[in-house]
């Protein structure tokens, strides 16, 4: 019998159990995958708690990779035994599960499932934001919050391979000194300084084209201080809670401001964008320019405790849940 995690009631890490569920075959354009890795994503937390509600009882997390089982009929660009990974499609909380055969793509031999598991959504959050939301350019200088995390730490290798300058916020010295060692030149501790005052500093008042926030609430006016006249905030997440209602005649005052909220499943929505941002980011982490940290695993069945320590920040870089 297949085992999956399965929410019937939103709360806290609790609301997790370890359910026994059936997985049929195929049907028509789908495959049937049996996980290696699952990523774990604060997304996750956002369904868990009904931030984002999902009709229950549901399969949390968005992204995982293993092996073919099954084809449907209609298949032909996958077979049985073959790779893949995938991220955007909600229910990779589970030993195996079916899945539209053009929403996962193969896995190149140098690519892990564990890495695949750790990066697809967060690294293909980090192609949609840096190639299409704001196309960062050698000289830019840019501001990146949770610069520790696993959409920070890869979002710092590229952005630096592109030639900008990162500025990170991170909330220990130990999480600066990874960020550091990930392409992050200026790791402002929160805790310590104030990182608004901080990118004035070392901008030399000139401030930013670009501030990615994923933290929401808790940066949100701070972040818009950051950003130079006609500068755009990236509002990509949420971790610290919802923004407040905004008046929009607030960003004129600041200078022609622009805010978005993008999501990765508009910039994955066809076939064919899955792929382009897929090969992408296989491209940069082949070629050495990005490096996928494992840094914490737990087993698929123990996701209570990585929630635990995903919100209480005790995880860096990526995580992955083993199947």
């Amino acid at each position: 019998m297949v085992h999956a995690i399965r929410i019937h009631k939103p709360g806290g890490p609790e609301a997790l159990q370890w359910d026994e569920i059936e997985v049929g075959a195929p049907g028509p354009g789908q495959i049937r995958l049996r996980h290696t890795a699952v990523g774990l994503n604060f997304i996750d937390v956002y369904h868990r708690t009904g931030l984002y509600p999902q009709p229950l009882p549901f399969i949390p997390g968005m992204e995982g990779a293993g092996v073919v089982e099954a084809v449907g009929p209609n298949v032909t660009s996958l077979k049985i035994g073959d790779r893949v990974a995938y991220a955007g499609s909600i229910g990779s909380y589970a030993e195996a599960r079916l899945i539209q055969a053009d929403r996962v793509v193969k896995l190149p031999a140098g690519i892990t499932d564990q890495q695949a598991a750790a990066m697809m959504l967060q690294g293909m959050t980090v192609r949609y934001l840096i190639r299409e939301v704001y196309p960062v350019k050698a000289g830019d200088t840019i501001l990146i919050h949770a610069a520790a995390g696993g959409v920070g730490l890869i979002l710092c290798q590229w952005a630096n391979a592109l030639g900008a300058t990162v500025i990170g916020t991170v909330s220990s010295e130990e999480k600066a000194a990874l960020a550091r060692a990930n392409g992050c030149h200026h790791p402002i501790i929160y805790t310590h300084e104030d990182f608004q005052k901080r990118v004035v500093e070392i901008t030399q008042g000139k401030k930013l084209p670009v501030v990615y926030d994923s933290i929401g609430r808790d940066t949100f006016n701070q972040s818009l201080d950051c950003l130079r006249p006609r500068g755009l905030l990236a509002l990509f997440g949420q971790a610290s809670g919802t923004v407040p209602p905004v008046d929009l005649n607030i960003l004129a005052q600041k200078g022609s401001l622009s805010i978005t909220r993008p999501t990765l499943q508009t910039f994955i929505a066809t076939a064919d964008d899955l792929k382009t941002t897929a090969e992408d980011l296989f491209d940069v982490v082949l070629g050495g320019k990005v490096k996928i940290s494992v840094n914490q695993t737990y087993p698929l069945k123990n996701a209570e405790q990585a929630h635990r320590d995903l919100e209480a920040r005790k995880t860096t870089g990526s995580t992955v849940l083993t199947v």
